[in-house]
């Protein structure tokens, strides 16, 4: 046997040692999570930045998935949702689920409850909304009388988005597209642009303490979206291809053990008026832990 031939029959078993000891840190999965510039679900400037509440269950979502690795990208919601049509290695963290996202989605059991979306009204205009704490928002649309903001492909739940489409048209509805998508809407709002957006509870406080008019502002109640937790429940989504369902099933098992630690809760908690922390936890327990789809 020639010594070249002696050579390579020992250099070559080396290599494939070596290939297959460095192998899994070079070839991790990735997992690219898709942001939005939207206080305060993810905040990326300022005194708060990366303690919106899903920035913080990202950050826990990372730390119990090392076998993955990890990078943040801020789209608006329409890149997004390119992102998981053409079914790139892509998760969200907290989108509403609907039947259109599922046709490119799989989504998780519930990573988010929050209190219902809600209409947000500058309180000079309350009248015009009936004085009321509550409102059909099916009412609202119909009379033609009054313009609402809405986010361009956000999902606001189940029920609210079935009566926007419905009854939605260029004379009652204001859509929108962009970063900073709520923070414009406010200053609409500001401007009597708008008679009212749509957003959550928390969403409201948030930007109209930004700008200096929280005692301006009040929320209404939508009736439609009362008394059914579905329209509560926001998931973690990733593109819907079998990458995604392996990625999804190890999310579910990193949700089952962390939902119901106090870190875990306090991520959306934070961001809630003290008064409401009771109720809250009262539900977390007795709804959003036993849910498991």
């Amino acid at each position: 046997m020639s010594s070249s031939l002696r050579s390579l029959r020992v250099i070559v078993p080396a290599l494939l040692v070596i290939l297959a000891l460095s192998f899994p840190a070079w070839a991790k999965d990735s997992i690219t999570w898709m942001e939005a510039t939207a206080p305060p679900f993810f905040i990326h400037e300022g005194q708060y930045k990366g303690q919106g509440y899903e920035d913080l269950v990202t950050d826990i979502l990372i730390e119990n998935l090392p076998q993955y690795s990890h990078t943040r990208t801020i789209a608006n919601i329409t890149r997004h949702y390119k992102e998981f049509e053409l079914g790139h290695n892509v998760c969200n963290v907290g989108l509403y689920k609907t039947p259109e996202r599922e046709k490119f989605m799989y989504f998780s059991i519930p990573s988010f409850f929050t209190y219902p979306t809600v209409l947000i009204i500058d309180k000079s205009k309350w009248p015009a909304f009936g004085n009321s704490k509550m409102v059909r928002l099916s009412d609202i649309l119909k009379s033609n009388t009054l313009i609402i903001g809405r986010g361009e492909n956000r999902s606001y739940g189940k029920f609210v988005d079935e009566i926007l489409d419905k009854h939605g048209t260029a004379k009652n509805l204001f859509a929108f597209e962009g970063q900073e998508l709520s923070l414009n809407f406010f200053n609409m709002l500001k401007l009597d642009r708008l008679d009212g957006l749509i957003g959550l509870p928390e969403e409201a406080m948030y930007q109209a303490e930004r700008l200096g008019i929280r005692d301006q502002i009040m929320t209404i109640d939508i009736e439609e979206n009362q008394g059914n937790p579905e329209s509560w429940f926001s998931y973690v989504a990733c593109s819907k291809t079998e990458w995604g369902k392996k990625v999804i099933d190890d999310i579910n098992r990193v949700l089952i053990e962390q939902r119901p630690s106090d870190r875990y809760r306090a991520a959306y908690e934070r961001w809630l008026d003290e008064s409401s922390y009771e109720g809250y936890r009262k539900l977390y327990r007795d709804v959003f832990l036993n849910v498991s789809n």
